[in-house]
């Protein structure tokens, strides 16, 4: 029987790619916890569905793992000594008494300055994610322009945001937008996001042609896409 995608086995909802690299299947519990089931060409309906039921008891542990990490997610409390992270590395919070050669936050000598009249104001989460939103798109402004050629694509811009549970997102006019977060993931994985919103500007959908397209620029991807299904909600919690 061929398969039907989405595919839905009772409560279970999952998005389907299929990818020539493939030769087992694969589930994925996305960020947000979305299920992908990732097959070879050849798989068909019947084995998919026989796949997700051997896993179920898998599924719903690790459903159960992403709703834990959501609920357990710190808020961050803005004091001394604190762990803010950037490019994946965790640095300590040092604040500082106000002064006028000294910006809102920096990081300085490997530790995030903030000055302590943002605190007091109530500022703290809002100053940081400026922050991040600065350095990010300087991050990724930088590191597309090494990808430009390789993969034919010029975007329009980029574009800082609030995304929610999504890392990135291509428009139709060519604007590739990444959420603020995406500066907190290691390089190598931030890096992996820019090369899928890139990839988008070729190939608006998940088809074989847009994965060979992120592999062809980037052939370690999946371990980069996996890494980030696993662990991206470590990130959470500012």
């Amino acid at each position: 029987m061929p398969l039907k995608t989405p595919l839905t086995i009772d409560d279970l909802s999952f998005r389907v790619n299929v990818s020539p690299k493939r030769k087992t299947m694969q589930i994925t519990v996305e960020r947000n916890g979305s299920l992908v089931l990732t097959l070879p060409p050849e798989a068909n309906d019947q084995q998919a569905r026989d796949f997700v039921r051997e896993k179920r008891r898998w599924i719903y542990k690790k459903l159960a793992e992403k709703q834990q990490l959501r609920s357990n997610a710190q808020q961050k409390q803005f004091v001394n000594g604190e762990g803010f992270l950037y490019l994946g590395r965790s640095y300590r919070l040092k604040l500082v008494e106000p002064s006028d050669r000294q910006p809102p936050l920096s990081l300085t000598h490997g530790r995030f300055c903030l000055n302590k009249e943002v605190v007091d104001r109530g500022n703290s989460k809002e100053t940081f994610i400026r922050w991040y939103a600065t350095r990010g798109k300087g991050w990724l402004d930088r590191k597309a322009q090494e990808y430009y050629r390789r993969m034919e694509v010029e975007p329009a811009g980029i574009k800082i945001q609030d995304l929610g549970y999504r890392w990135g997102s291509c428009t139709q006019s060519g604007w590739l937008n990444f959420h603020w977060k995406t500066i907190l993931l290691p390089a190598k994985m931030a890096e992996y996001v820019l090369v899928h919103e890139l990839a988008h500007l070729h190939e608006p959908n998940h088809t074989s042609e847009f994965w060979h397209r992120v592999e062809r620029a980037m052939p370690d991807y999946i371990e980069r896409k996996q890494w980030i299904a696993e662990h991206g909600m470590e990130v959470e919690g500012l």
